[in-house]
């Protein structure tokens, strides 16, 4: 990939975008990941004015200063970049408090933590909203179109994704490219939305090179057979998470009425 030309063109299709939409800038969901800090600094490169928000819902700490110190490093090297926190925690616990009680909590861990990414999203429209800026996406080509790994309408929720067509291993260059805090670099993914320190690999059961070679191959018309021990483990883990999450990838069905009945 020629890393430099990559960045210069996204920041440019950033700013035409947002030009042409006649919006103010954007505002992005900043999380101590990689994902979001490199989209961020693509926001703040563009010159026009980016809100990064922290959102913490019973984060790790090591997630939290991750975020900060980013933010920290945006503003000094961008002057147009502002920043605020809004504490999701009590509004997630008063939701949760609402909510009927189920039999076994470990049954809707899952539903729980989409609701996470769902009032961080409701979050960002609000600030997008109230001062015309655009919802900047964090996902990446083998997340949003390999494996559905994020939330619908939770994260998934955006008004346009710049890094959506780059590998994760592609985001990295990048982020070495425009010198991302090392402590950055060095994080293992992990979507923030359980309260611990489990990671992306942990929940998915492979890592990101593996998955991007899943990718690949499935792209190339493999399948399973082709493959044996953790190649074959690995491209049966891409194959499940592709197919369960269609859904996700895919436009929403609309029941089309047949012309003579209406």
């Amino acid at each position: 990939m020629q890393t430099e030309k990559v960045a210069k063109y996204i920041v440019k299709w950033l700013k035409d975008y947002a030009e042409k939409s006649k919006m103010n800038g954007f505002v992005i969901g900043v999380s101590g990941g990689i994902d979001s800090a490199v989209t961020s600094t693509l926001c703040a490169e563009t010159g026009l004015r980016l809100l990064c928000v922290e959102m913490p819902i019973h984060q790790a700490e090591n997630q939290i200063s991750r975020a900060k110190n980013h933010i920290q490093w945006l503003q000094k090297n961008y002057k147009n970049v502002d920043t605020v926190q809004v504490n999701l925690t009590p509004v997630f616990d008063n939701l949760l408090a609402e909510l009927p009680s189920v039999e076994n909590e470990e049954d809707r861990f899952m539903s729980l933590a989409n609701t996470r990414a769902r009032l961080r999203m409701t979050s960002l429209y609000y600030f997008a909203a109230l001062e015309k800026l655009l919802v900047a996406g964090t996902g990446n080509k083998v997340e949003d179109f390999g494996v559905g790994f994020y939330t619908k309408y939770g994260d998934g929720g955006v008004d346009l994704s710049p890094i959506a067509d780059l590998m994760k291993t592609e985001v990295y260059k990048i982020a070495e490219y425009f010198n991302v805090n090392t402590e950055i670099l060095n994080a293992k993914p992990t979507d923030g939305l359980w309260g611990d320190d489990r990671t992306d690999e942990d929940q998915i059961g492979a890592s990101y090179p593996e998955l991007e070679w899943a990718m690949k191959m499935d792209n190339s018309q493999k399948t399973e057979s082709d493959f044996s021990g953790r190649e074959a483990e690995v491209f049966k883990i891409y194959k499940r998470l592709n197919t369960q999450n269609q859904h996700k990838m895919q436009p929403i069905p609309v029941c089309e009425i047949p012309q003579e009945l209406k």
